[in-house]
């Protein structure tokens, strides 16, 4: 599947919002206002999970090669994937994320 066709709208697994595709030669893989995800991949954009499961944003890491990234982990099986930030994410949640807790 090409990352175009990847690029599309959804309603999120989390909250319920609906979600635009993203602009700008990206994609979407995560609700901007929950930050939520969904269990879709077992290798970056493979799309071959079977999960399913909401991944719940857990923390934020950073590369100097990609930016802030958004820490996800599966609710069901536990696995966790890292995910570039968007331009449009709720930044108080992403703060919230980097608090100690």
């Amino acid at each position: 599947m090409s990352r175009e066709a990847e690029n599309t709208g959804f309603d999120c697994v989390h909250c319920g919002h609906p979600i635009p595709k993203q602009l700008g030669g990206s994609y979407r893989n995560h609700c901007p206002r929950c930050l939520y995800s969904r269990h879709v991949d077992v290798s970056p954009g493979d799309r071959a999970a079977d999960c399913g499961a909401p991944m719940e944003p857990v923390g934020v890491d950073h590369t100097g090669k990609k930016g802030f990234l958004l820490l996800h982990r599966c609710t069901a099986c536990g696995q966790q994937d890292r995910n570039r930030l968007a331009p449009d994410d709720d930044m108080d949640r992403v703060i919230e994320l980097q608090r100690p807790r």
